[in-house]
């Protein structure tokens, strides 16, 4: 059923990462799927082109459908497969909107942490400013801050409630993301700490964690005073 599908992805990537953790969860393994480099630039070939016209990882294809936004795929996905694998989508009205809620907050998250990251990775030393920084880094905290708060609120549960729900697809990744760049956030954010570990050996998680990350499991702390 997956061999019509096509999946090009980078490696450590949140949106790529969704996207694999999904195709997972409704056990549609088997699909066709090509690696490419970020710091290779891969991102902006032909062959990604072909497929993504803004040269961004992933691209996903399922059959003539193409699926180039990360939530897009998975929701998708998950309305395609209703009654294959994991249910995804909540019964409950009130999980559903909260899945919902948390799922289009996490492209805040996102964006503020990749602001933070982005400026030391293309900034150079000499034009870098500690304002600018300061300010980046305090938005990012605020909004680490925020998400502490949530799962202080649902305890040893998930994001939406009591069930893994697309909500965790989503945002999940983002976590082990920016903690790979931030060595502190055990004694910061114990209760997302706390989250990400009960989640990482999660069969799909644990399939399609990032091999980038297995090879380099440290990182580079680019974040240490979030």
């Amino acid at each position: 059923m997956a061999k019509d599908m096509t999946l090009l992805w980078g490696s450590g990537s949140p949106p790529c990462w969704r996207v694999m953790i999904t195709l997972e969860e409704k056990n549609l393994q088997g699909y066709n799927q090509k690696h490419f480099s970020f710091e290779k630039m891969e991102h902006k070939s032909a062959e990604v082109m072909a497929m993504n016209p803004r040269g961004q990882l992933p691209a996903f294809k399922h059959g003539d459908k193409v699926l180039n936004e990360s939530y897009a795929a998975i929701l998708y996905l998950e309305d395609q497969f209703k009654s294959q694998g994991n249910k995804l989508i909540p019964d409950s009205p009130a999980e559903k909107a909260m899945m919902y809620q948390r799922m289009m907050e996490g492209n805040t998250l996102i964006q503020k942490i990749g602001d933070v990251l982005y400026y030391n990775w293309r900034v150079a030393e000499e034009e870098k400013h500690d304002t600018a920084i300061k300010r980046l880094q305090e938005a990012v905290t605020a909004e680490l801050k925020l998400w502490e708060g949530y799962m202080e609120k649902v305890g040893d549960g998930y994001l939406a409630g009591k069930s893994f729900s697309l909500a965790d697809v989503a945002v999940f990744p983002i976590f082990p993301y920016l903690f790979h760049y931030c060595t502190q956030h055990e004694t910061r954010y114990p209760k997302l700490t706390a989250y990400c570990n009960r989640l990482k050996d999660r069969p799909s998680i644990k399939a399609t964690w990032p091999t980038a990350w297995i090879e380099n499991p440290q990182g580079m702390e680019l974040v240490k005073d979030l």
